[in-house]
Order: C-alpha cells, then sequence, then structure tokens
C-alpha cells in the first residue's frame, strides 16, 4: 500500500482524524474532481446535454463496478441508494404465504423492516440463524435449517453496521446454492473494504454503497443480480426507462439489471461512483483490506488496555469496524468529546434501534463505533486512545 498516495488524495486528514468510514468516507481527490467536474459541465451546458456528453464515461461506471465485484456488467443496476437498491431486488421476489426468510442476528433494521411488512401483507415467516460460538452464524445451523423445503430466501449482510465479525459469505453461498435457495447480500459495509467476489460467494443478488468504504459521493449505491435470475424478476416499480411502452396496452421490460433503475439520477454523483470503483482498483482492494484489518487490530489492542473501555467486537474474522463501550460515558458523549479535540477526530455511535437483534442479544444499549480505512494511521490511532484516556466521567 501507498499509504502516502492515499493520504495525498485525502487533504482532509491534514485537519481532522477520520474514523467514521462505515458511515461516510472521505472522497479522495480524483473522485471529487469527477463529481465537482460535471457539476460545472452541467451549469455551462444544461444537465441533459452534459448528460448526453458523457454517455461512454456512464457507460463505463456498470464496467467498473462490475471488475470490481467480478460481475458482467449487464448485471449491475446503478440506484440512488443502497436501501433502494436492496429494496428492488427484494420487494421483485415472489414470496407468498408460507414462504420463510432466513436472516442473521446481525441483520440491519432497515432490512429487518421490509421482512416483517411483507410478514403482515403477506404471511411470510422470518427466522433468525443462531450464532456459533464466536458470534457468526453457525454452518451447521443453517444447513439444517436450508433443509426446509418452505426456506424461499436467504438474506444477511457481510458485516453489520454495529461491527461483529465478517461473516463467512463464500460458505453461506455455497449452503445457499446446493439447497436451491436465493441469496442476497447486504454488502454495505464490504464493498471497498474487502475483496468482492460474486462467483466466489455464489450470491444471486447483492447491494452495495458508494460512501461508505468505497469512498465515492452520497445519494448513490448498486444492485447486482445474477444475469439468469434477472429477467425472472418484474421490478415493483417501473417506467420508461426499465421498461418501453409497446402499444396503449402492452410493455416490454428491458433484459439486463437496469430494469430495477429508474429514468432520473444523480449523473454527477453516478460519475463519482464508477471513478471510486476505479479508484479502489486501481489501490487493490486486498492491499487495503489487509492494512485495514492491521489498523483496526491495533486499535483494538490499544483500547483493551484503557481503564473503563471494552471492546465489543465478535467473530473469527474482523473488520475495520472498531466497537465500544465506556463505563464512564454514553456514545453519544464519547463521540462528543472526540469531535471537541483540538484536531477533530470523528467516529459515531451505533444504537439499539439499528441493529435491534444482536444488540438484544449482547445487552446492549449503543457502542462507540471508529471504522478505520487505509489511509488511517498508527498515529491518528494514538492520538484517539490518548483523548479517550482524558476524557472526564460524566
Amino acid at each position: 500500500m501507498n499509504i502516502e498516495r492515499l493520504r495525498a488524495d485525502t487533504p482532509a486528514v491534514e485537519h481532522l482524524i477520520h474514523f467514521n468510514n462505515a458511515g461516510a468516507a472521505l472522497m479522495p481527490r480524483p473522485v471529487v474532481e469527477v463529481v465537482t467536474a460535471h457539476l460545472q459541465r452541467e451549469a455551462r451546458l444544461g444537465g441533459y446535454e452534459a448528460a448526453a456528453q458523457q454517455t461512454p464515461d456512464l457507460n463505463n461506471v456498470y464496467s467498473s463496478i462490475a471488475r470490481l465485484i467480478n460481475a458482467d456488467p449487464d448485471e449491475i443496476a446503478v440506484i440512488e441508494n443502497a436501501t433502494r437498491a436492496w429494496d428492488m431486488a427484494f420487494y421483485s421476489l415472489p414470496l407468498r404465504a408460507g414462504d420463510v426468510i432466513l436472516t442473521s442476528s446481525t441483520e440491519y433494521a432497515g432490512n429487518y423492516i421490509p421482512y416483517l411488512q411483507l410478514k403482515q401483507q403477506r404471511g411470510i415467516e422470518i427466522r433468525v440463524i443462531p450464532n456459533d460460538e464466536q458470534g457468526q452464524v453457525s454452518l451447521p445451523a443453517l444447513k439444517a435449517l436450508l433443509e426446509n423445503e418452505r426456506v424461499a430466501l436467504l438474506s444477511l449482510p457481510v458485516i453489520a453496521t454495529n461491527g461483529g465479525p465478517v461473516q463467512p459469505i463464500e460458505q453461506i453461498g455455497a449452503l445457499a446454492r446446493a439447497a436451491g435457495v436465493l441469496f442476497l447480500l447486504d454488502a454495505c459495509q464490504g464493498v471497498g473494504q474487502m475483496p468482492i467476489d460474486v462467483q466466489k460467494i455464489g450470491c444471486h443478488m447483492l447491494a452495495a454503497t458508494s460512501r461508505k468504504y468505497l469512498r465515492g459521493p452520497r445519494g448513490m449505491g448498486f444492485l447486482y443480480v445474477e444475469k439468469s435470475l434477472c429477467q425472472n424478476l418484474e421490478p415493483a416499480f417501473l417506467d420508461l426507462h426499465a421498461a418501453t411502452l409497446q402499444t396503449p396496452d402492452s410493455f416490454s421490460i428491458r433484459g439486463d439489471a437496469r430494469r430495477f433503475e429508474n429514468w432520473e439520477c444523480n449523473v454527477a454523483a453516478k460519475l463519482g461512483l464508477g471513478a471510486a470503483a476505479d479508484y479502489a482498483l486501481a489501490q487493490g482492494v486486498e492491499p487495503m483490506w489487509q492494512q485495514i484489518q492491521q489498523l483496526a487490530g491495533y486499535l483494538r489492542e490499544r483500547l483493551a488496555v484503557i481503564p473503563g473501555v471494552t471492546v465489543q467486537d465478535l467473530g473469527a474474522l474482523k473488520s475495520g469496524i472498531v466497537t465500544f463501550t465506556h463505563h464512564g460515558n454514553s456514545a453519544l458523549q464519547v463521540q462528543q468529546w472526540l469531535a471537541a479535540q483540538a484536531k477533530r477526530i470523528n467516529v459515531s455511535t451505533s444504537t439499539f434501534s439499528s441493529t435491534m437483534l444482536d444488540m438484544q442479544q449482547r445487552d446492549l444499549v449503543a457502542v462507540s463505533r471508529a471504522s478505520i480505512h487505509a489511509y488511517n494511521t498508527d498515529a491518528e490511532i494514538d492520538a484517539m486512545v490518548a483523548a479517550l484516556t482524558r476524557i472526564p466521567p460524566a
């Protein structure tokens, strides 16, 4: 890893320490330049005219994302955020009364709520896969649950928003494939942080965001749908981009994954997403993943010896999301204290409402979340630890 290059491309590191990459990472200079250049182009030419001028680059966005996750460009839809991308896949599935959805205790509330909605509307069932002793999905338990012929979908995040384990997604995908069950993967915290290869994972669908570890602009995400599945799914919403009016009484839906998109989008952010994918590929996702793990491991070691601080991360394989609690201060107070330092330190809080199942199991209300990226340093971690040792009791 060329850390100097990463930091030179990230000017904000000169005046702050950013450990909120699981929320929204700092965009590198090449991504910012692509976004701002297109906004200026729109101001000069007009929105439609500027977009038309960038047609080749807009098409390349699909190729860049496809290379990032080892997919085909026709299997990629670019959608205004990961939540809507996930929704477009989930609500297009023909789930019926009695169908069973399997998920993990690390599921995000934004995904779990749609499960409950279809439980109320259609009578589907939700079952949570038990964890193993390390806090990740128990593969034997999953295999046993998949023997139920009523299981129609397996859906979970690769990494929870409140930390926790990196799920063994390749083994999970293999079990789902063997059972003939669709696998929808929420890769919001994975894409850009760790290598994601949909061929190795075996997921049928994957949703991810631009703004987190991928370091793209906010308000943009993407959806992967396996080609053989895509044409069998009718999107819950259609417009004149996803479909074509054939006669006053008929329409046809386009054959690729762009059937899940709609006409209007933030073109500058879309180009920025493509630039972020290109940037991650140029730096090397695997080297960044190794650097992130090393830095996060160092932070956990430093936190573990601070009186009153408890590291809350689980899993045989841990990510760059480091979560902890402070005996004398709430997660919000910790966040505010760190943000008030001379060189601002950005962390976030993860609350009960966002990952209720996991928090409930572990008797947690909120955790402080410091999410590390490859452009962070040991010295920044030392500064955060030093600030935590000075925090006054609430």
